[in-house]
Order: C-alpha cells, then sequence, then structure tokens
C-alpha cells in the first residue's frame, strides 16, 4: 500500500501571486477544500506544502501555497504531481479502494486461472474499467468492468483482486 496518494498535476502558474492550476486526479474534487498540507513531487523528493486557499475554475483547481507569493516560486513545480500523506487521506466508503492501492495486482478468476497484472482503472460515466495486462506473450489487455458480478474480491493487502469472467469478456 502506498505512503503518499496522487491527489493532482499542477499544470501551469496562475496569475503573479504565487497560485497554481492543478488537474484533479481525485474523484471528489471538493477533496480541496479541507486539503491543508500537500507534496509537490520534485527532483529532490517529496516538498510539503501548505495550502493557503482554493477556488475552483471548470474542471481545475486553482491553489495558492503559504509562503509561495510570487509566480517565480511556483513556475518551477508546473509538470509535477501533488500528493498527499495517507494519513490525510479522505475516508473511503467500504469497498472503495484508492486507485494507487489496486494497480499491480495480481488478477486471478474464480476457477483459479492468473489472468495478469491490473494495469491501470479508466473512469468512465457509468462505471470504473479495469485494464488487465497479460502475462501471455504478445502480451494482451482484458478491459473488466468494475461491478460486482465481474469484480469479486480486492485484497491489496494479499495482492491480489478475484474475478468472474462474464461471457464476451476474453
Amino acid at each position: 500500500m502506498l505512503d503518499y496518494l496522487k491527489i493532482g498535476g499542477i499544470i501551469s502558474t496562475h496569475g503573479l501571486k504565487g497560485e497554481v492550476k492543478v488537474f484533479p486526479t481525485t474523484q471528489d474534487v471538493h477533496r480541496y477544500d479541507v486539503l491543508d498540507k500537500a507534496y509537490i513531487e520534485t527532483d529532490e523528493g517529496r516538498m510539503p506544502v501548505h495550502v493557503e486557499r482554493v477556488r475552483y475554475f471548470k474542471n481545475l483547481v486553482i491553489v495558492k501555497f503559504r509562503d509561495l507569493d510570487r509566480i517565480e516560486a511556483v513556475e518551477g513545480y508546473v509538470k509535477h504531481d501533488l500528493y498527499v500523506s495517507r494519513e490525510d487521506a479522505i475516508e473511503l466508503k467500504e469497498n472503495e479502494y484508492f486507485v494507487g492501492d489496486v494497480i499491480g495486482l495480481l488478477t486471478i478468476t474464480d476457477d483459479g486461472r492468473e489472468l495478469g497484472i491490473l494495469d491501470d482503472v479508466l473512469e468512465t460515466g457509468a462505471n470504473d474499467v479495469y485494464v488487465i495486462k497479460t502475462k501471455e506473450k504478445p502480451q494482451r489487455e482484458i478491459l473488466l468492468p468494475a461491478i460486482p458480478d465481474v469484480i469479486l474480491k480486492i485484497c491489496p493487502e494479499e495482492g491480489y483482486m478475484k474475478v468472474h469472467m462474464l461471457p464476451g469478456l476474453e
């Protein structure tokens, strides 16, 4: 399980007073309303920053970090990711998981076959879709809808996900 969870990517500066535009990668964009401490991924490691204020513009979050008051102070962070520590992450409901915790899980079927590794999560309007990279050569992708009829059990602590292959999924 990851110690830090990605919540967005800094895509540009905004104005001259140290604000940045963040493309959120969290399901609940308003989690930024309660965000106090975050970390910017830099070449030297994760740099802690404190959020002074946030506002929303279209599909972006405009964030002002405390003590970074000029455009020159933040322009070096453009194209860097923004993280929170697991302790500061939002509470999940039952049977909800952070994407970072499920990526890399071994995917096995309910009849014991190893399908491959969960490689990506696609967010669609109806439900998420899990992208499984097979172990066979040539490697291929299997797309599994994240619905209860298909995803039977997710065990990040044990490193696997159990699925039921409905007709037409393979």
